[in-house]
């Protein structure tokens, strides 16, 4: 396919273009007008710093739900945490094709007068590849810990800025890299907790490992939770019990 036919000639007028481009013009033109250290800030932010938060967040969220809740509740959410980076790259290896199929050029490569913060891109634009994994990430911290996963959400949509920011993808081609985050977390998440979770399960039950899926704290807190309440169907009976009943 020669490409998706969103791009336009660098001779044409911008009043011409579509909403796709002009906006991808508005949000690039920001970097223009901020100075070269808040572009440096968002250069590194939009290549590395929001997918490290999103791992510190995952870690949060692990940290967090071993110590609290029950013991199921922890196996399902860190079967969820696990499924997380395998979504993401589940959802990068389907975008693979859909690129070579697409073949849509950088911005950058169509369109004059972008302010481009990051050089050497040479693949294809469609659909952008943080915000796939960002977006997957998301999701999939949103199954296991609701709070957890509106954070990572926003992280992901941040990310999702910062690439057109950056002047690397229109955006459509980040809201692309949402809708097939969203698609490969959400709709094989399923048959992925199917799988994780008896294994998780089954590491919860050792004694090396069980500590990664439940804390020793949240297991002596279970422990003492019970109270010694006396069932009444247990009360002694005998003759003397009779004669007080009476």
């Amino acid at each position: 396919m020669a490409g998706l036919a969103i791009g336009f000639p660098l001779t044409e007028s911008r009043d011409s273009m579509n909403p796709d481009v002009s906006l991808l013009y508005d949000i690039n033109g920001l970097a223009k007008d901020a100075p070269g250290w808040f572009d440096r800030t968002m250069e590194f932010v939009g290549e590395y710093g929001i997918m490290l938060a999103l791992v510190l967040v995952a870690l949060w969220c692990w940290w967090s739900v071993r110590r609290r809740g029950t013991a199921e509740d922890s196996v399902v959410a860190v079967a969820s945490l696990v499924w997380a980076p395998l979504a993401a790259g589940i959802a990068l290896l389907i975008n693979i094709p859909i690129r070579g199929f697409v073949e849509r050029p950088r911005p950058f490569n169509d369109h004059e007068g972008l302010e481009v913060l990051v050089q050497g891109k040479t693949d294809f634009s469609f659909v952008s590849d943080h915000s796939t994994m960002a977006m997957a990430i998301a999701a999939a911290l949103f199954v296991a810990h609701r709070r957890f996963g509106m954070a990572a959400l926003g992280l992901a949509f941040a990310e999702g800025f910062c690439r057109v920011y950056m002047g690397v993808h229109y955006p459509t081609d980040v809201i692309g890299g949402f809708a097939l985050g969203t698609a490969v977390a959400l709709l094989l998440a399923p048959l992925a907790l199917a799988l994780l979770t008896p294994v998780v399960s089954a590491v919860a039950g050792s004694r090396v490992l069980g500590r990664l899926v439940r804390s020793r704290r949240a297991g002596s807190a279970r422990r003492v939770e019970p109270l010694d309440i006396p069932d009444p169907r247990t009360e002694d009976t005998g003759p003397d019990a009779n004669g007080l009943a009476a």
